[in-house]
C-alpha cells in the first residue's frame, strides 16, 4: 500500500497540473472507484465539470483537491494499488483506468489525469470541507484551515509543518499498545504504514511489541524524528516500489526499496550488527527486525 512518502511524490507531480485547472471533462469508466462518493456517478461528474481546482493537498495517505468557490474537495485515497497518471488525449492508460478527468491548466496544453486501480481498493469522492479546530491550513499544500470530512478524523502526518509534536508524545505514552500497533493508528498521527514503521523502529532500535507507555519523553521524540528522516530520505528516492503498483504521475518507480535496512530483508544481515533479520506475524502482516538490535522487551 502507498504510504506518506508515495502519496506525496504523487501530490508533488499533480500540483503544477492541478493547481488553477479548468475541468473540462470527467469520464467514469468503472463506478466501483466512486464507492466512497455520497451520490450517483451523474453527482460526482456534475460536481467537477465547469470547476476549477486550487490546489494539491495531503494529510497523511489522504490527497485532495479544493474545488473553487465551493466548500467541496475531490478527494482521492490510493489504496493498495491505486495511482494517478498524467497524459495527454492520446494516451493509453490502460485496462484498469477507472476515473479520466480532462484539465485545461492554467497554461500548457490540455492534459489529462487519470485514476487506475488494479485491485479497486482506493476510490475518488466529492466531500465538504469543515475547519480545522486548531485554525491551521488543513494539510501539506493548503492555505486554508479546512479538512474534508473524511478526513478530519485522521491526526495530522510528520512532515505537516503544523505536527504538535508535544502532543503525539504525550498521546503515545499514554497508551499501554506496542509502539508499532499505536504508529499505525491514523487518528493518532497519519500516514506511517507498515514499511516506513518497520523502518523507523530499527533505525531507533525499539522492538515493535515495546509498550509506548514505556518510553520516555527523549525516546519517542527520537522516533519521531527518526520517522522524519526516513519519509525524507524515501522522498528524496521516489518513495518505494516493490512491484508496478505504486508509481509516480508519469509512470515511474520509486528507489528507496534499496536503502530498505529491515523490511523485506528477512534472511539477510543487518547492516548494523550482523544478525539475520527476522519476519514475524503482527496484526495479520508482517514485521520485520534485528534480533539483536531490537530486543524484546523486557516489559512484556
Amino acid at each position: 500500500m502507498p504510504e506518506l512518502p508515495e502519496v506525496e511524490v504523487v501530490r508533488l507531480g499533480l500540483e503544477p497540473v492541478i493547481a488553477g485547472a479548468l475541468i473540462e471533462q470527467v469520464v467514469v469508466k468503472d463506478p466501483r472507484s466512486l464507492k466512497r462518493h455520497l451520490g450517483p456517478t451523474e453527482d460526482f461528474i456534475s460536481s467537477l465539470e465547469g470547476h476549477t481546482l486550487t490546489h494539491a493537498v495531503r494529510r497523511g495517505k489522504f490527497l485532495w483537491f479544493p474545488i473553487a468557490g465551493t466548500n467541496e474537495a475531490l478527494v482521492g485515497h490510493l489504496g493498495m494499488s491505486g495511482q494517478m497518471l498524467i497524459g495527454d488525449e492520446t494516451s493509453d492508460f490502460g485496462p484498469h483506468a477507472r476515473i479520466i478527468v480532462t484539465l485545461k491548466p492554467v497554461r500548457g496544453l490540455r492534459m489529462q489525469v487519470a485514476f487506475v486501480d488494479q485491485r479497486i481498493f482506493g476510490s475518488l469522492a466529492i466531500d465538504h470541507c469543515v475547519d480545522c479546530p486548531d485554525g491551521k491550513p488543513g494539510g501539506l499544500g493548503s492555505p486554508t484551515a479546512e479538512v474534508p470530512k473524511s478526513v478530519a478524523h485522521i491526526g495530522r502526518d510528520p512532515l505537516d509543518p503544523h505536527c504538535d509534536d508535544r502532543a503525539v508524545i504525550a498521546a503515545l505514552r499514554r497508551k499501554s499498545t506496542g509502539i508499532k500497533r499505536a504508529l499505525l493508528d491514523q487518528n493518532l498521527i497519519s500516514g506511517v504504514g507498515n514499511i516506513y514503521a518497520d523502518e523507523a523502529l530499527f533505525a531507533s532500535k525499539l522492538h515493535y511489541d515495546t509498550p509506548c507507555s514505556s518510553l520516555s519523553v527523549s525516546k519517542v521524540r527520537e522516533l519521531l524524528r527518526t520517522i522524519r528522516e526516513v519519509f525524507g530520505r524515501a522522498l528524496a528516492e521516489g518513495g518505494t516500489s516493490f512491484d508496478q503498483q505504486y508509481v509516480n504521475v508519469n509512470g515511474q518507480s520509486g528507489y528507496f526499496s534499496r536503502s530498505l535496512k529491515a523490511y523485506g530483508r528477512a534472511g539477510e544481515p543487518c547492516v548494523v550488527c550482523g544478525a539475520i533479520i527476522v519476519r514475524e506475524r503482527f496484526m495479520n502482516r508482517s514485521s520485520y527486525r534485528c534480533p539483536r538490535c531490537q530486543k524484546v522487551p523486557s516489559t512484556r
